[in-house]
């Protein structure tokens, strides 16, 4: 089968790993130039520390999702997957969430200003990826502790966080809410400066598939 007709390598798991899947989600963003001339993925996973995320469409202009030498465009399910992998609004197409998203970022810091974009991104990056291995660092925290929009795993998969219950992900969209008995202690995916800025008060823009009352309207 031709390249050409097959998915690429650019959508976003909340484990940060970028993969070859046919669903587009409601959120597009970049790391920098991350693919090869033949529109396939080397070994880097990122070439800036400013990872985020933007909107699908930018005044009608159509754009190539992989222009050579530029940038890769890359595409996430919603906003809780693309947090959970370490990325943060775009200041520049999504003005509005990014004030909003730093001033959560200020606020759940007690800062009197809001911070600037190169700030959060050294923050976030020290948070979201393990030095040597440059895999995704993950916390554990207590369950009833996280905000909801936060993303942990359960049973090997990801899974968001809402009103202490869970939501299981997948392309298809988000599971029924259940609350696993004896459900303590899990692992989060969600880096700490984003689960702070939840925590704030930032409502991410979420799939159809979750409830409603955590949804933008």
């Amino acid at each position: 089968m031709p390249q050409q007709n097959r998915p690429l390598q650019n959508r976003v798991l909340p484990t940060q790993e970028i993969v070859a899947e046919a669903g587009r989600g409601l959120l597009m963003g970049n790391r920098g130039t991350l693919h090869r001339p033949d529109r396939t993925l080397g070994v880097t996973r990122w070439r800036s520390n400013a990872w985020i995320c933007c909107v699908l469409d930018w005044k009608g202009v159509q754009r190539d999702p992989m222009p050579p030498g530029r940038w890769t465009a890359l595409f996430f399910f919603d906003e809780a997957v693309a947090l959970a992998a370490g990325h943060r609004p775009c200041a520049y197409c999504r003005r509005r969430d990014y004030l909003l998203y730093a001033g959560a970022w200020a606020a759940g810091r007690g800062l009197s200003e809001r911070p600037r974009a190169a700030a959060m991104d050294r923050q976030l990056h020290l948070e979201r990826v393990e030095p040597r291995t440059r895999r995704q660092r993950t916390t554990v925290a207590e369950l009833d502790d996280l905000p909801d929009g936060a993303m942990i795993r359960l049973d090997g998969r990801p899974a968001l966080v809402l009103g202490g219950s869970v939501l299981s992900w997948s392309w298809e969209g988000y599971a029924v809410p259940t609350r696993p008995a004896g459900l303590r202690q899990v692992e989060v995916l969600t880096p700490p400066a984003n689960l702070l800025v939840l925590k704030a008060g930032f409502a991410p823009l979420l799939h159809s598939s979750a409830p409603r009352q955590l949804r933008q309207p």
